[in-house]
C-alpha cells in the first residue's frame, strides 16, 4: 500500500454508507458515549450500523469532533449518491468550532491544506495540534 493512501473504513445500512478513517481519529469516544450500541471499539468490526436508526446515525456522525466519522446518502441501488456541498459553521459549546463541508487550510507557514466533511477547530487556545482540535479543552475545562 502507498504510504500517502488513505484508509477508509465503509459500513452500509442500506440508506447510508458511514465513511471512518482512522488516521483522522483522536479517539474522544464522543461516538461510543453517543451510541454505545453501535460502536464497539473491542469487536471486530467496531460498527454496528444497524442498531441504530439513520436519523440516530447522521445526527451522531456531525459531531465527530475530528471528522473521522462522517456519511452518504446511499440512493435506491445502494449507491453512494453525491451530497450538494456547503460550508457550516458550528459553535460547541465548551468547545471546538465545527466546520462542516469542504475547507481550504492556508497555514501560517503557507502549506494549503484541503479538508472534507467535519473540521474541528481549537477555540480554547490548549491544543497540542493547531488550529485543530485534540479534545484538551475537556481537561483544561474551557468555558465560552
Amino acid at each position: 500500500m502507498e504510504p500517502s493512501k488513505e484508509i477508509i473504513k465503509k459500513y452500509h445500512n442500506g440508506e447510508i454508507t458511514i465513511l471512518w478513517k482512522p488516521k483522522k481519529c483522536i479517539h474522544s469516544g464522543a461516538c461510543v458515549d453517543a451510541l454505545p450500541k453501535v460502536y464497539r471499539p473491542t469487536e471486530k468490526p467496531w460498527i454496528q450500523q444497524n442498531q441504530a436508526t439513520t436519523a440516530e446515525l447522521k445526527a451522531q456522525i456531525v459531531t465527530c469532533p475530528s471528522g473521522a466519522l462522517s456519511y452518504v446518502v446511499n440512493d435506491e441501488h445502494n449507491e453512494v449518491k453525491e451530497i450538494p456541498s456547503g460550508v457550516l459553521v458550528e459553535v460547541r459549546e465548551k468547545g471546538p468550532l465545527l466546520v462542516k463541508g469542504t475547507v481550504q487550510i492556508t497555514h501560517a507557514d503557507g502549506r494549503k491544506e484541503v479538508r472534507e466533511n467535519v473540521t474541528t477547530f481549537c477555540r480554547c487556545g490548549a491544543s497540542e495540534n493547531k488550529p485543530f482540535c485534540d479534545g484538551t479543552h475537556r481537561a483544561i475545562d474551557f468555558i465560552a
